[in-house]
C-alpha cells in the first residue's frame, strides 16, 4: 500500500459498510484478484443485515432446480416490473433480476454459505415463484457473522470503529480517498483506487424519512441506528444523482411492546388483522410493505394481528415465530368471546369479521376487502393475537447507478470510480412502499454488492 498525498496509505479497492451489501462486495472484488479494504462504523458489524431475516430472493438458482421449481431471471424481471407498475429504473431491475441466481449460487458453491430454498416462505406480494432463499433456523445476524468470516479467510482487511466522514474526489467526480473518524474524534485519510459505498440507507434519519417520504414520519422504525444516509449525502455532493427518494420497506407486524416481526407467513396462510374496534380493514396478502399505512391509519396507530395454533406450527421454524413463542408475546383464548376479551375489542364487529373471511373461503369468492382465500382457512380456535404496530424498516431510494454499479451524474454519465449498492443505492421498489417484494432489500443487497466488487476489480485491472 504506497503513501499518497496526505493520505496514510492507498488502497485498490476500499469498501464502505460491513453489512451483507459491503461484505459481499468485498469478498467479490478480492475473488477477482484485487486488494481490498473494508470500513465500518461500529465495533460489531450489523447494519441493517443482522435485523433482517436474512432472507434473499433469487431466481434460477440451483435450490430451487432441486425443489422442482421453474423460475428464472425474465420471470423475476416481469415480476419487478409489475409490481413497481413499470416505475422502477429497468436497467437496475434486469441487473439485479440477472444477477440475484448467480450470487446465491456463488455464495452456497463458491464461500460455502448454507442458503436453501425456504420452501415454507410461498409466492406471495409480488414474488410469483418460490424464490426465497435462507439459513433455516438463522436470520440476519448470523449471516452478518458468517460473511465477516469468509472475508477473514479470504484475506480481506477489516477496520472497525472507522466512520466516513467525507469523500475526496478531484474535479472530475475522480474519488481519490476518504476521511474516516474515530470513536475519540480523531480523523484519519485513507486513500483509493476505486471507492463502493454499501453503508445503507437513510430510515434512522428523521429529518430525511419526514422531508422525503411524510407519510412514514410517524412510523416506528425498526432498523439499525446507523442508517443515517451518509453514504448518499457524500457521494451526491460529489455528483451522484439521487433517485426513488421516496421508496422504502414498510412493515405493518412489528409487535408491540416485543418489537419482534411477525412473519408474513402468518398472515399469508390465513391471519387477518383488525383495530382496536375489531373490525377488520384491509386485505391481508395485497402489499406486503404498504399495508403499514392502512396500520398507521387506524384508531392509534395499532392492531392486532389474528391467528390459529395451525398458523403458529407451520411458521413455527422461522426465528421470530420462535422468539414470539419463547416470551409469550401471543393472546391465547379458546373460543371468540374470550378473544375478544383478551384484547379489549367489540366481540360482535370480532365475529363479524372472523364470520365474513369464513364464509367468503368456503364460497370460493373474494371477501369484502378482495381477498380470494383458496384454500387457506381463516383463523380457528383456539386462536392466538397480536399486538402490532406499523414501522418502517429500509429506505428504497439512493444513489443512481448503472448495471455495473457505477453511481451516475443526472446527466446519466458515470463518476469515474464511485461505485454503489444495496441501501446506498437506488433500489428497484420504484418512488414509494407500494413496489417492494418480500427479501428484496437482500436480494438487492448481496446482488449489487457482487456486481460493484467484480466492476471495481475489472476498472483496477484496466488501470493497471
Amino acid at each position: 500500500m504506497a503513501v499518497k498525498d496526505d493520505f496514510e496509505f492507498t488502497v485498490p479497492v476500499l469498501v464502505v459498510g460491513g453489512g451483507a451489501c459491503g461484505a459481499v462486495a468485498a469478498l467479490a472484488a478480492r475473488e477477482a484478484g484485487a486488494d481490498v479494504l473494508l470500513i465500518e462504523r461500529d465495533a460489531i458489524p450489523a447494519g441493517t443485515t443482522a435485523m433482517s431475516q436474512g432472507l434473499i430472493a433469487a431466481a434460477g438458482t440451483a435450490a430451487q432446480a432441486a425443489h422442482g421449481v421453474i423460475d428464472n431471471s425474465d420471470i423475476f424481471f416481469s415480476d419487478i416490473m409489475l409490481k413497481t407498475k413499470g416505475l422502477t429504473d429497468p436497467v437496475i431491475a434486469r441487473a439485479i433480476a440477472d444477477g440475484s441466481g448467480p450470487t446465491v449460487d456463488w455464495l452456497v458453491q463458491q464461500l460455502d454459505m448454507p442458503w436453501d430454498l425456504d420452501a415454507g416462505f410461498r409466492a406471495a406480494y409480488g414474488n410469483s415463484q418460490l424464490r426465497v432463499h435462507g439459513w433455516r433456523g438463522h436470520g440476519g445476524a448470523d449471516m452478518v457473522q458468517l460473511l465477516h468470516q469468509k472475508l477473514a479467510e479470504s484475506g480481506v482487511d477489516v477496520l472497525l470503529q472507522a466512520r466516513l466522514v467525507d469523500i475526496v474526489a478531484d474535479g472530475a467526480g475522480r474519488v481519490l480517498g476518504v476521511a474516516i473518524e474515530r470513536p475519540d474524534g480523531a480523523q484519519e485519510r485513507i486513500g483509493c483506487q476505486t471507492l463502493i459505498l454499501a453503508s445503507g440507507g437513510f430510515a434512522a434519519n428523521h429529518v430525511k424519512v419526514a422531508h422525503y417520504m411524510p407519510e412514514a414520519a410517524l412510523a416506528r422504525h425498526n432498523g439499525h441506528e446507523g442508517n443515517q444516509g451518509d453514504g448518499l449525502w457524500l457521494g451526491a455532493a460529489i455528483g451522484g444523482a439521487l433517485a426513488d427518494m421516496g421508496a422504502y420497506q414498510g412493515y405493518a407486524m412489528l409487535t408491540d411492546p416485543q418489537g419482534i416481526t411477525v412473519p408474513p407467513g402468518v398472515l399469508v396462510e390465513g391471519g387477518i388483522i383488525i383495530n382496536k374496534d375489531g373490525v377488520r380493514f384491509v386485505d391481508e396478502t395485497q402489499d406486503i410493505s404498504g399495508m403499514v399505512h392502512s396500520v398507521l391509519a387506524q384508531p392509534d396507530g395499532v392492531a392486532w394481528v389474528i391467528y390459529d395454533v395451525g398458523i403458529e406450527a407451520r411458521n413455527a421454524y422461522i426465528p421470530e415465530t420462535k422468539a414470539l413463542i419463547e416470551v409469550n408475546a401471543a393472546r391465547v383464548a379458546d373460543d371468540l368471546a374470550a378473544l375478544a376479551g383478551r384484547i379489549g375489542v367489540n366481540p360482535e364487529n370480532l365475529g363479524a369479521a372472523l364470520a365474513g373471511a369464513h364464509a367468503a373461503q368456503a364460497a370460493g369468492v373474494a371477501d369484502g376487502f378482495g381477498r380470494m382465500w383458496g384454500t387457506d382457512c381463516p383463523p380457528l380456535p383456539p386462536y392466538r393475537a397480536l399486538k402490532v404496530c406499523g414501522a418502517i424498516y429500509h429506505t428504497q431510494g439512493g444513489l443512481q447507478t448503472n448495471a455495473q454499479g457505477r453511481v451516475l451524474r443526472a446527466d446519466g454519465s458515470p463518476l469515474p470510480n464511485l461505485f454503489a449498492g444495496g441501501g446506498a443505492a437506488r433500489g428497484v421498489s420504484g418512488p414509494g412502499s407500494w413496489g417492494y417484494l418480500p427479501a428484496m432489500g437482500l436480494c438487492a443487497a448481496v446482488t449489487t454488492g457482487r456486481i460493484a466488487g467484480m466492476a471495481a476489480a475489472a476498472l483496477i485491472r484496466q488501470a493497471a
